[in-house]
């Protein structure tokens, strides 16, 4: 056995060499001192090509637009794999998120445990899946004045949920769903309910669940219902980074999916494949199209593999864990199939690596400026795998008459220190009834309102 040696720098990273070709740094524990000089960009100035994937959260700012494409890629191992996860400090005081011109950012609710998901009832009740706790919660703000009215639990006793859908749409639901790591379950709902009032009832009870490890076992599960309800969809995350030995084979067969189901559960299909962690998924209220935002592997270096906001076909090949973004081939991972390279299909936003996109919605309000409307919104819950620190914000991303562009815009940033501290981590994404955007944060445990006036 190599005796694996250990170096460490004046500035306190730690470099382990595992070998003649692998290595992994550490960075400091502690951040430095010094407090991070803060880049001046143009208002909604564009970055492109390799300004686009080097910058990081110094350059962020609401209004800043990125576009990343795959000839902008560096080969695997450009730069080392870095271990150097959020310092998480508590949110200093005053501290708010900033968003563009004419938005103002207040916090809604505090004091949540590890609030995750978020979607908006027909009457405006915001329901948010604590994923700790194993809860869903329901806030409600009767008179519109951007204050919780009352604060209550709608179910406990869940096992690590995150996705939640109402069915059928429209003004009256009887159900709400909820996705926990290993099923999906549905409690009785009418209008204004605070509590659930019957008994959940499983109709999908096989979900391959479970795990928290760093770079891979991704846990949550995310539901949506097709524009015309009869199909219920669901993202399953990958148990490994890249499937790097043959055991692991037999464990991703039902993973790294997005399963289509009917409504009761009934008549299981693959959508789709190759998706490492589609952890949020949406439909498109243009083109009735399923998108997804998924997290990408890790280890390839501090630029590879982009995360992705993307439309996703049906049947489509999306090349994990054999190859990314196309026919590029992730040689880590064991038991490729021949001739598959070319069936793998190009996500539409490529996002800067190990963002760690997480839930999204489209703007379907009336209250944002016209330019917002059926555009898409992403919560990045920030990198680890990065030596300079990227997400820990909301984007923006764009399309065109519900077809994607390829860029990208920052929608609401300041979750990160002068410092280089992080006091706030973006996981869900919800449009209220009044046209308010809400913003869970499960690092200051906030739920965040942003709200435009003209």
């Amino acid at each position: 056995m190599t005796t694996p040696k250990i170096r460490i720098s004046r500035a306190g990273t730690l470099t382990i060499a595992l070998g003649a070709a692998s290595a992994l740094t550490i960075m400091a524990l502690c951040p430095a001192a010094k407090t991070e000089p803060q880049k001046v960009h143009a208002p909604n100035e564009l970055l492109t090509g390799q300004a686009a994937i080097n910058s990081d959260w110094t350059d962020d700012q609401p209004g800043l637009r990125r576009h990343v494409t795959v000839a902008d890629l560096p080969a695997a191992y450009d730069t080392r794999s870095v271990d150097n996860g959020a310092h998480m400090v508590p949110k200093p005081e005053g501290a708010i998120p900033k968003a563009p011109a004419g938005f103002t950012v207040e916090a809604f609710a505090t004091g949540l445990n590890n609030p995750r998901k978020i979607i908006t009832a027909p009457n405006g009740d915001l329901f948010i899946a604590e994923s700790g706790p194993n809860r869903v919660r329901v806030i409600r703000d009767t008179d519109g004045d951007g204050k919780p009215d009352s604060n209550e639990i709608f179910v406990e006793g869940l096992k690590q949920p995150f996705g939640l859908a109402f069915y059928p749409s429209g003004a009256n639901p009887k159900y709400l769903y909820v996705a926990n790591t290993d099923s999906v379950v549905r409690f009785p709902y009418q209008n204004g309910d605070l509590k659930a009032t019957g008994a959940g009832e499983t109709i999908i009870d096989d979900i391959s669940g479970g795990g928290r490890l760093r770079g891979g076992g991704h846990w949550t599960r995310d539901i949506v219902f097709s524009k015309d309800g009869k199909n219920l969809f669901v993202s399953v995350g990958s148990r490994s980074n890249v499937q790097e030995n043959d055991g692991l084979i037999e464990v991703e067969k039902r993973r790294a999916r997005i399963f289509q189901f009917d409504a009761d559960g009934k008549n299981e299909q693959v959508f789709a494949r190759g998706i490492r962690n589609p952890v949020g998924i949406a439909i498109n209220p243009v083109t009735a199209q399923l998108w997804t935002s998924v997290n990408e592997r890790d280890g390839l270096g501090d630029n590879l593999v982009p995360d992705y906001v993307t439309h996703v076909e049906k049947g489509g090949f999306y090349g994990w864990p054999y190859y990314y973004m196309g026919n590029n081939p992730d040689t880590r991972a064991k038991g490729a199939p021949t001739d598959l390279g070319a069936k793998v299909l190009v996500p539409d936003t490529l996002l800067q690596s190990h963002s760690a996109s997480l839930a999204m919605t489209f703007y379907t309000g009336k209250q944002f400026p016209r330019e917002y409307a059926n555009d898409a919104f992403a919560a990045q819950h920030g990198s680890w795998n990065r030596a300079r620190r990227t997400g820990y914000k909301v984007i923006r991303v764009m399309t065109k008459n519900g077809k994607a562009t390829g860029a990208y815009q920052d929608f609401l940033t300041g979750f990160v220190t002068p410092e280089g501290d992080v006091w706030g981590r973006p996981v869900g994404v919800t449009v209220g009834k009044n046209g308010d955007l809400f913003v869970t944060d499960d690092g200051s445990n906030t739920v965040w309102r942003v709200s435009y006036k003209k």
